[in-house]
């Protein structure tokens, strides 16, 4: 079977549908069948998986605008809904870009620590974390949190041919109060606010 084909079958049944919360390394890999290309998969992804972490999520697009598809893997610490402290000491989820490659495989090309809140940084609503979405050379990772006055905050990076990179494209933000939630207060940074910033250089936590 070519093997470009079988990557993309083998990913789709790796990978279809969201992946959950873990508190092992591999419990996040649902959805796979028995067959050995699925396994080789499962373990080659595992290997980006440092110790006393877990796969959050994932999600399979095209990151570079090539013909391999690529992935994104949002990692968090075991037990961190134990150890996080959103005031002094948040606990970092990494976020991995890996890049497919002709053989079938993944490379790590870029990662930053600080593009995904913390578990506890989202007030009452719990977890602000709402997942990734890949289109053409973009991804954006989605927050929503608050108690009364409720946030979103949507990061979103564009890839650049010319220097085989991604940047910060736009930061966008609503705002409102549960008692009116028609009065949205939106807010949009792009590049002509923050100039050109790296992947891996951005920081959520920063003002």
């Amino acid at each position: 079977m070519n093997k470009i084909l079988l990557l993309g079958i083998t990913t789709l049944l790796l990978f279809s549908g969201q992946i959950l919360s873990q508190t092992t390394t591999n419990v996040g890999l649902k959805n796979i069948d028995s067959t050995k290309a699925t396994e080789r998969l499962k373990t080659h992804i595992l290997t980006f998986v440092p110790k006393d972490y877990s796969i959050l999520d994932t999600e399979i697009g095209n990151l570079n605008l090539d013909e391999y598809p690529d992935m994104i893997l949002v990692l968090k610490k075991n037990g961190e809904e134990k150890t996080s402290d959103v005031v002094d000491h948040p606990e970092k989820r990494p976020l991995l870009i890996l890049v497919g490659q002709a053989d079938g495989t993944f490379k790590l090309v870029a990662r930053n620590d600080n593009t995904v809140y913390c578990i506890d940084c989202g007030g009452m609503m719990g977890d602000p974390y709402q997942g990734i979405s890949i289109k053409k050379g973009y991804f954006s990772v989605e927050h929503y949190g608050g108690s009364a006055w409720r946030w979103t905050r949507i990061i979103t990076y564009k890839y650049s041919k010319a220097e085989n990179y991604w940047f910060l494209h736009k930061d966008g933000s609503d705002n409102f109060n549960t008692f009116e939630p028609e009065k949205v207060e939106s807010k949009i940074l792009t590049t002509k606010n923050f100039g050109k910033v790296p992947f891996d250089k951005f920081d959520i936590y920063k003002e």
